[in-house]
């Protein structure tokens, strides 16, 4: 039965099926309303400055107000039309300036100063301490002018942030190119029949309508989403077809694409912003404030730790690129290869090197299968059950499952698996809610996540068909979701990823990618798509062998966005000067890149994760984050029963000591309670093939 208004509804997962725009603005007034009298309540002169006691009247409040928004953000994301994203930009900078006036409440900060911390338990303590912190970086003791204007500064980028992610998404979208059988030799027999399903839902025409038999005719659409880019960058025998898609994709959002998605002038808006931002709260440069918040001590440190790993990964990148010119000359008849060549160049010498190639294998790794076996991994290790479940969902194609052990509902998660028109590329996770024991009713609120990823759809009544590539992602995604889902914590503020450093938050999620290279997990995840016969050991051994082809390359390309992103928010920046970011960019791309890049390659302009996903000056997480997942992983490799799988008591032990802590203590004392040590970055070169040890 539809409620009056679904955003209104807080009694478990969101009502997604009912939510409409226009919907929006009288849930966040309402909510806001409320919000802004239990601040009231809760900074009154005789309100008892007790943890519990603004807990119940303020968090409750504003839990309400971040689910309602959670759900609108999250539709925005991945349902996206030109009726709801008018409703969230007119309600994102109310939102925006709620979030911001309670941050810096002088009153509020005044009585969380107040309590006293020997009522508070260990979970308490964190949180409290986590919050005394946050109230400063978020302007709480700034005065007059300069509180109105950090204020403004907040608002500018939430819209800037927004305009940002809506410019790239629709750059993308926007673009498309018709061709003609004839110029796709070489791509995938699915990838050629989604162009042309394509094609024919943005003609009109009846979709049980046959491929033409005419190969000159254009009917086959490519897009820039990544199962269409990808596979056409890898496998197109046509080297012009790859350099007009190359070209489209790596001018994106800005002035050399289509113009009307340019970012150019918001980056500099939001290099500005963030730099004011900083300057007011008493720091150099916005790379000094992220910091203040991660694991890591400086910007100086993380900028070392990036170019150590980039001159251990130098030799082994040169490498990769010395062989691929030799194959080009000698197979492929490319003695100059261009920007648009080297992906087909990677995968003609690695289908050549193993004798397998990335299609082949992908024809075993039907989505329902991959899916299976991901769930019996989870189960085993964590020692869970996982259950297909009813909500209420944003698209057809999205799953509901519940997660409980011994019975008992752990947490709840949606699955979006597969790309589409209107929805953000990428992968991510996000929390729909938090473990919590409530403080208004005394009852356990279990959390629930959403996962999101962008694969193909299945084809001609075949299942969807994923790379290996897209298992890791699946992976990935997952190991932040049991992060989420997992914790023991019952303070909502540090239950889950809540309060965990962002340096660390990637932890539990590249943890999870290792299993993507163990035999015994893909054994039980793997059928053909037209035999059904799961994925012959001897391909598999082919793919372990190629496991570490080209980490060094790829090593350098995470780097060189880290490194670029990290420099960037360490430069001065004034009003009379605004920085030339792709200065920044060539010079990084000079100081570590061994493959050029062309004049013409904008990817700034589309790097969403620092302009609009919150890796600002911390995308430099990936890497970090690497180095304590795979030392965690090897505890794995140390313990492992005699079949090759993992022993559960060390998944018991993984469990315990990282993912059911969650934020409630520093992320190194839940790394050394695991391991027993700090973390070493052995393990990740030698896991990357980098090391005398591989």
């Amino acid at each position: 039965m539809p409620v009056d208004n679904p955003l209104l509804h807080f009694d478990g997962a969101p009502l997604f099926d009912q939510i409409r725009p226009e919907q929006v603005a009288p849930a966040m007034q309402q909510l806001m309303a409320e919000a802004e009298t239990a601040l009231a309540t809760c900074t009154a002169a005789d309100f008892p400055a007790d943890w519990l006691a603004v807990s119940k009247v303020l968090d409750v409040a504003t839990e309400r107000l971040s689910r309602a928004w959670g759900a609108v953000n999250h539709l925005n994301s991945v349902a996206d039309t030109p009726e709801l994203r008018a409703a969230y930009n007119e309600a994102l900078p109310k939102v925006t300036d709620f979030w911001t006036r309670l941050g810096a409440n002088e009153a509020l900060y005044a009585k969380y100063k107040a309590i006293d911390p020997a009522t508070l338990n260990a979970e308490q303590t964190q949180a409290h301490k986590n919050a005394l912190r946050n109230f400063v970086l978020s302007g709480a003791e700034l005065q007059g002018a300069q509180r109105a204007r950090f204020a403004e500064i907040q608002e500018q980028q939430a819209e800037a942030g927004q305009k940002f992610s809506e410019n790239a998404l629709d750059a993308t979208d926007a673009f498309h190119w018709d061709v003609s059988l004839n110029e796709l030799k070489g791509v995938p027999a699915d990838v050629i029949a989604a162009a042309w399903s394509q094609f024919k839902s943005q003609n009109g025409l009846d979709a049980a309508e046959t491929a033409p038999t005419d190969s000159e005719r254009a009917c086959y659409r490519l897009t820039l989403k990544m199962p269409c880019y990808l596979p056409v960058m890898q496998y197109a025998h046509s080297s012009a077809l790859r350099e007009k898609l190359y070209t489209a994709y790596v001018t994106r959002a800005s002035e050399l694409g289509d113009t009307r998605f340019d970012n150019t002038a918001l980056i500099h808006t939001i290099l500005a912003l963030r730099q004011e931002e900083s300057q007011l709260l008493g720091f150099d440069h916005f790379a000094a404030l992220s910091v203040a918040t991660k694991m890591a001590d400086s910007p100086a440190q993380i900028l070392a730790f990036l170019r150590d790993l980039a001159q251990r990964a130098r030799p082994y990148a040169e490498q990769d690129v010395a062989d691929m010119r030799q194959f080009a000359s000698e197979h492929l008849h490319l003695s100059d290869p261009q920007p648009w060549d080297w992906t087909f160049i990677g995968e003609k010498l690695k289908e050549a090197r193993y004798a397998f190639s990335e299609q082949e294998v992908k024809s075993y790794f039907t989505a329902p299968k991959v899916l299976a076996g991901l769930f019996k991994i989870i189960e085993t290790l964590f020692e869970v059950s996982i259950q297909r479940a009813t909500a209420p969902v944003w698209n057809a194609g999205v799953e509901f499952y519940e997660l409980r052990r011994g019975g008992q509902l752990m947490g709840q998660f949606f699955l979006d698996p597969s790309a589409r028109q209107g929805k953000r590329g990428g992968a991510w996770m996000d929390d729909v809610c938090a473990r919590w024991l409530r403080p208004d009713t005394g009852q356990l609120q279990t959390p629930i996540a959403h996962l999101v990823c962008n694969f193909a759809s299945g084809v001609n009544g075949q299942p969807a068909l994923l790379t290996h590539d897209d298992v890791i992602t699946l992976f990935h995604e997952f190991g932040h979701g049991l992060h989420h889902l997992l914790t023991q914590v019952s303070e909502r503020d540090v239950s889950g990823i809540s309060g965990v450093e962002w340096d660390a938050v990637e932890l539990p999620s590249q943890f999870m990618e290792n299993f993507c290279w163990e035999w015994h997990v893909l054994r039980h995840m793997t059928a053909h798509v037209d035999t059904g016969e799961p994925l012959p050991r001897a391909l598999f051994d082919k793919m372990l062998k190629a496991k570490n082809f080209q980490s060094g390359l790829q090593t350098l390309r995470q780097v060189e966005f880290a490194l670029f992103d990290m420099l960037l928010h360490s430069q001065p920046i004034s009003a009379e000067q605004a920085i030339d970011f792709q200065k920044v960019l060539n010079d990084v791309r000079r100081e570590v890149a061994v493959l050029p890049s062309p004049a013409f390659s904008r990817t700034a302009n589309t790097f969403s994760h620092i302009f609009a996903g919150g890796y600002a000056a911390g995308y430099y997480s990936y890497k970090w984050a690497e180095v304590l997942s795979a030392d965690a992983y090897a505890a794995f490799e140390e313990t492992a029963l005699p079949d090759g799988s993992a022993n559960p008591e060390t998944g018991r032990r993984y469990r315990t000591a990282i993912l059911e802590a969650g934020g409630s203590r520093d992320a190194m004392d839940s790394f050394k309670a695991f391991r027993g040590r700090p973390p070493e970055i052995d393990a990740l070169l030698r896991h990357q093939g980098m090391s005398s040890k591989s």
